[in-house]
Formats: structure tokens, C-alpha cells, sequence
């Protein structure tokens, strides 16, 4: 948690609803060592903090090199994430809002994202890389909210100014949006969630595509192979070569898996991350029909000269 106006709103509201539900929360409050007010920053919170009788801990990361803010992100939920197992919580929150729904949204239209990028942040999920329950409680606010709920409360925010920074693509975005009074943020958050669902109906589909669809084989020298009745819409079938290839020690992006299911659907063969995918039909004999069958195995070792 910052001190910025969303944070400490999110802080106030839990507040009020863990009192009135007879619920409790703790507080951690991240300095990522990026600007010398960091320290102050962290120091409001637990103030608040103190004068609410909520637990607080200040916790501290170091940056690896590369995308500032994505690597901010990821270190700040590392630490979230331990601080959250070491005290026992339920779950994680953060402050992410509907204006910040509709900056996602657009940012990600710009860069060609399929429907999972579309589907913007998530209301619930879980904390990169463990089983940590992620929660976003505020997407139903607009920022101007959450602000009046902080005013209101006689609290001064801490005003971020890389929230203004145009070297930051969600800087200028945010900007652009401000600047474009015909584009209602409210209504590209609602969007995002239409999205979302949509997202969450594909992830259903795919989850039954692959307990009924694909089955596991002993293939030669006890290697495991994988057989596939592809038989799904593209985005179906993207998401179960995604996990078939995981099976078998893999990784591979949607857009490569999108490449490989377009090979696969004209009766080519395809190699994606190790293993070797070829095409083929098989007739089933209980529905009397010839279904198309892909099968997996890892690719052999190549020839040496």
C-alpha cells in the first residue's frame, strides 16, 4: 500500500467494513527504493495506520534491471506474497480502480491483445506464482471517489509524480484519457469486465477440453506423448496446446500456440518448445465419425554430422 489517495482509501473502506463485519485486516505498505520520498510515503501509512489500530509492516525491495514498473510489480508482489504467507492472511488487496481498468483496456487494445489481455485486471486471482488469493476490491470506483473518501476522512494523499510521467506508457495513456472528454471510463472498465467474462467462459471451455479431450500415452522408450482431439474453436484449442506442451516440460505463448494450431488445422506438422506436433484423423468408433486427432510427443534428437 502507497500513500497515495487509492491505497488509503481501499484502507479506509476495509477498515470501516472489517469493523462493521468484525473482520480484520493488516497493512503492508512497499518501498521499492525509486524516489527519496519513498520512506515519507511508507511513514504516512503507518501513521494511519496507527491511528486506526490496524497491524502495519514496512517492508523494502530491491529492482533487477530492466522495465522499471514491471519490475517494480513483480518485486512488490514477491514480497506481498511473503509477508501475506509468514502472518497467515486470506488474501491480498489492492487499489486498482475503474480508471485504471479503462488505461489497461486501451493500453492493451493499442498492442494487438488477445481476449486474456483484454479481459483487464482481474477482480480475483492469485499473486504471481503462488496459491495467494489477489483480490481488487475497488474496480466498481472512479479515482475522483476514492479521493473524496480521503478528503473526507481530513487526510492529505501523497501526490506521485510518476503518475504524470510521460516516459511511462500508462502516464501518457492516462493523460490521453483526461484529455478525451467523449471517452467515459466507467464505461471501458464495464467493458473490460464483459471482456473478463467472456475470458472466464474460455478458460471453463478449456478446462473440459482438456479432462475430455486429451489423453496421456506411453510413447517409445517411456516417454510420454500426448493425443489430441482437436476438435474446439481456435481459442479453445489454443489454451489446451498451451497445456500440453507444459505436460511435457514446455512453455509456449498464446501467439506461438495460435501459430502452431494454424499449421495443425491445414495438415502440416509443427514444432513448438521441444515437442513435435503432428496432425491426423481417426475414426471414432462410437460416434461412427472421423475426428481430428493431433499428437504430441518430444521431438527427436537431431541428427549429427
Amino acid at each position: 500500500m502507497s500513500g497515495g489517495a487509492d491505497s488509503l482509501a481501499m484502507l479506509l473502506i476495509a477498515h470501516a467494513s472489517a469493523a462493521e463485519n468484525g473482520g480484520k485486516i493488516a497493512v503492508a505498505s512497499v518501498n521499492h527504493g525509486l524516489r527519496a520520498e519513498a520512506a515519507s510515503e511508507v511513514a504516512l501509512v503507518e501513521r494511519v495506520c496507527a491511528e486506526l489500530g490496524v497491524p502495519f509492516t514496512a517492508l523494502s525491495v530491491e529492482l533487477a534491471s530492466g522495465n522499471v514498473q514491471a519490475r517494480a510489480r513483480d518485486a512488490r508482489y514477491a514480497a506481498l506474497a511473503e509477508w501475506a504467507a509468514e502472518h497467515r492472511l486470506g488474501a491480498v488487496a489492492t487499489a486498482h480502480h475503474a480508471d485504471d481498468q479503462a488505461e489497461t483496456l486501451l493500453m492493451r487494445l493499442g498492442r494487438g491483445s488477445g481476449l486474456s489481455g483484454l479481459a483487464g485486471v482481474r477482480a480475483a486471482t492469485k499473486l504471481p506464482g503462488t496459491e495467494m488469493a489477489l483480490l481488487r476490491p475497488l474496480l466498481s470506483w472512479r479515482k475522483a471517489e476514492l479521493e473524496q473518501v480521503v478528503a473526507d476522512a481530513g487526510i492529505t494523499a501523497v501526490d506521485d509524480p510518476s503518475n504524470r510521467d510521460d516516459r511511462y506508457d500508462r502516464a501518457r495513456m492516462r493523460a490521453r484519457i483526461t484529455e478525451a472528454d467523449w471517452l467515459d471510463a466507467s464505461a471501458l472498465a464495464s467493458s473490460a469486465q464483459n471482456l473478463s467474462d467472456a475470458w472466464r467462459a474460455i478458460e471453463w471451455y478449456a478446462d473440459e477440453d482438456w479432462e475430455t479431450q486429451v489423453y496421456r500415452e506411453e510413447g517409445s522408450g517411456g516417454a510420454p506423448e500426448y493425443k489430441y482431439y482437436a476438435n474446439v474453436p481456435r481459442a479453445i484449442s489454443i489454451e489446451t496446446i498451451i497445456r500440453i506442451i507444459a505436460a511435457l516440460g514446455g512453455q509456449a505463448s498464446r501467439s506461438e500456440a495460435g501459430r502452431a494450431f494454424d499449421r495443425l488445422w491445414e495438415g502440416d506438422n509443427a514444432s513448438l518448445s521441444g515437442v513435435l506436433i503432428t496432425p491426423g484423423t481417426e475414426k471414432i468408433a462410437k460416434l461412427g465419425m472421423m475426428m481430428r486427432v493431433w499428437r504430441f510427443a518430444p521431438e527427436p534428437p537431431r541428427a549429427m554430422h
